[in-house]
């Protein structure tokens, strides 16, 4: 089971390992909805020869509930994807600079099928034979990665813009800290909350991840195809997610090293909210959670409103969550935050409420102008456009989440309750210290070359 990603078995199966989700509407594009799925964590740039590439033989979705109901994906963007050994007598990735990724050099191509299903009309092919870029191997490999993925950018019907490879991990988390018995490096010193020198340490610099994007008009994505301009209507709000799913029988070839899946297709691996498998979900749940669909997640709502991180902060720094610990009941505000949305009223001027199922999806009101200078800490700081109304790129959801579990949120839904002074200031102390995120689609920033980057650094992307 890997560090902060929701694994899709306990026994691990990076290549159809959701990592992370995103839904927003970006300032660049008001009129359209980005999604992205991250898959396939922790790559080290240098990890060739057989560098990390989608696999084959998984289906590859994006999920959107607009129905109110958060049962089963009322639209679903699929992408299959194919790869190409032009030379079978090299080990060589490349043979030649790439300068296309198109060109002959590249002597693992990858293209992909993406269809579209919508509940009523069933599935539909918007684009075949779509090219990948290649991983940044390096400057004499891969001389201008930027160009490279700006090639992989492709508009395809509807108005719709996808792009599937590789992209730097823009999720920072302090990993070693935190697994480390809940150790926050600026708060590890009761008396020294919160300690201005001590920062966190980002468990993902340098590291690289596969992204699938897909960029959409919000009309495509809401049930009555319209626009939505009504942050109170029901209408603005769809619940996102992503998974992966493998055939069910797999055989191995003997004397050949090959296999053969065959049989019906299986869900192996899910995520919406971000770190709701990792935090929230028992380990011995995680196979089961991550095979179900959303609208099956009453049978964790215990564990949302009793969350165990909750009762362990009280303990891991004694006297400095009191109103936490004493805190007994259940916790109406991340019910609703992560199983529901949140109803009218509980925010002035916000909802994103899907209906009483209880399922973990991102939940986005389209009708949400977007920031132009977007808060890190989203709804929490007043900046109804992030997290949890969908998630950015730059939102900082292990601090909202921290501030979240730590009382933060529970005077939305009981006003008798004032939060511990330590919760306002609650952070990991990371920050994004990868190659920046892009202010265009697809937004993620230019992966970590392979040559450039020294082990356990940030790695340059040139």
């Amino acid at each position: 089971m890997s560090s902060h990603r929701e694994a899709p078995e306990v026994s691990k199966d990076p290549v159809a390992d959701n990592t992370d989700v995103y839904a927003f509407v970006s300032p660049d594009k008001p009129t359209h909805a980005t999604l992205i799925a991250n898959f396939i964590p922790f790559q080290n740039p240098q990890g060739g020869p057989n560098f990390y590439e989608f696999g084959e033989d998984v289906l590859y979705e994006i999920k959107i509930s607009n129905s109110g109901t958060a049962g089963e994906a009322d639209i679903v963007y699929r992408f299959r994807f194919e790869t190409t050994i032009r030379n079978s007598k090299t080990f060589l990735y490349n043979t030649g600079q790439i300068t296309s990724i198109y060109g002959p050099q590249w002597n693992r191509p990858q293209r992909y099928t993406v269809t579209r299903y919508e509940k009523g009309k069933g599935w539909a092919t918007l684009a075949e034979g779509l090219g990948c870029p290649p991983v940044n191997v390096g400057p004499r490999s891969t001389p201008d990665y930027e160009k490279l993925a700006a090639q992989a950018v492709h508009r395809i019907a509807g108005g719709r813009t996808v792009f599937a490879g590789q992209r730097a991990e823009g999720f920072h988390v302090d990993l070693g800290s935190i697994f480390d018995l809940g150790t926050l490096r600026p708060f590890q010193m009761a008396h020294l909350i919160p300690s201005a020198t001590a920062a966190g340490v980002n468990g993902t610099q340098g590291l690289n991840v596969h992204s699938i994007a897909i960029q959409v008009p919000t009309s495509d994505l809401t049930a009555d195809h319209r626009t939505p301009k009504d942050v109170s209507s029901a209408t603005s709000v769809v619940g996102v997610w992503a998974t992966a799913s493998r055939q069910k029988t797999r055989v191995l070839q003997a004397g050949k090293g090959t296999s053969t899946a065959t049989g019906p297709f299986q869900q192996v691996s899910r995520l919406g909210n971000p770190l709701f498998n990792e935090v929230i979900t028992p380990m011995a749940e995680k196979d089961r959670w991550n095979a179900l669909e959303p609208s099956k997640d009453s049978a964790f709502a215990t564990y949302v409103a009793r969350p165990e991180l909750a009762r362990l902060l009280p303990v891991l720094y004694p006297g400095v969550f009191p109103k936490l610990a004493a805190y007994k009941k259940n916790r109406a505000d991340l019910l609703a935050i992560l199983l529901t949305g949140i109803p009218k009223g509980v925010v002035p001027g916000f909802q994103n409420y899907t209906g009483t199922t209880q399922a973990d999806m991102l939940r986005l009101n389209l009708a949400v102008p977007p920031a132009k200078k977007p808060n890190p800490i989203g709804l929490v700081a007043g900046d109804a456009a992030g997290f949890p109304n969908g998630r950015r790129p730059v939102d900082d959801v292990v601090a909202i989440e921290l501030r979240a579990v730590a009382g933060a949120t529970i005077p939305l839904v009981d006003p008798s309750f004032t939060p511990d002074d330590a919760t306002a200031g609650l952070t990991d102390g990371t920050t994004n210290t990868n190659p920046p995120f892009l202010d265009v689609f697809p937004y993620l920033g230019t992966p970590a070359g392979g040559y450039q980057t020294t082990p356990g650094t940030a790695g340059g992307a040139a």
